[in-house]
């Protein structure tokens, strides 16, 4: 459509393509309530392929990347999401990196051995959850763990015991909403007892995150 040069044509240019944007036969008309289409220069972002690029770039292992669809249910008299929710939320995607972890190590049956507490695995010693943002239903949450090594200069006693960090990152907020610091115990099921499950195991575990900034 043409705008004319003078203050005039320009008036009347844009009171037909008003009148064009609400006649519903116009190729032009944008219907109440709805937002015309994006402009051509402008990049259209899945907040879930968004979620998973940015915990990636934070170093977290996309192996144990969990999905986490809020329900109604899990909101309180507080109109969100109850604190202790995120417990479980944390734990799905620490155990589907647990599996992963069995599964370079040994396979489908050590995947396996390691959720269900056969041979060496691992068990939760301690967990530390911090709340930065309130979710409401409805939403998805992405969960992601990385590996906390220790620094090369750090002298280690106890190889049986090593730090994670995870974060859930909120698709509606886009914005991390709760990170949880815990302590993971390599641990003898056969023999109850916690253990050192040797270099190699360890090594695969490094290798799965990497500190944010390095």
């Amino acid at each position: 459509m043409h705008f004319g040069s003078s203050p005039e044509q320009y008036y009347f240019a844009l009171q037909a393509l008003q009148a064009a944007f609400r006649d519903p036969s116009s190729p032009f008309h944008i219907p109440p309530g709805t937002n015309g289409p994006a402009s051509p220069d402008e990049e259209v972002i899945d907040p879930l392929e968004e979620a998973h690029r940015k915990l990636a770039e934070a170093g977290f292992d996309p192996a144990s990347f969990w999905e986490q669809r809020i329900v109604w249910g899990d909101q309180d008299s507080f109109q969100h999401v109850n604190n202790v929710r995120y417990i479980r939320f944390f734990e799905s995607s620490r155990i589907k990196w647990m599996m992963s972890l069995g599964h370079e190590l040994g396979g489908q049956s050590k995947a396996e051995a390691m959720i269900k507490g056969q041979g060496i695995s691992l068990i939760l010693k301690s967990i530390d959850v911090r709340f930065r943002r309130p979710v409401t239903y409805p939403d998805t949450l992405l969960v992601g763990y990385r590996p906390k090594r220790p620094p090369p200069s750090a002298e280690v006693h106890d190889h049986a015991t090593f730090g994670v960090t995870a974060s859930a990152y909120s698709l509606a907020q886009r914005a991390i909403v709760a990170t949880s610091n815990e302590a993971l115990v390599w641990y003898d099921y056969d023999n109850l007892r916690k253990c050192d499950p040797g270099e190699d195991v360890r090594s695969v575990v490094w290798r799965r995150g990497k500190e944010k900034g390095t």
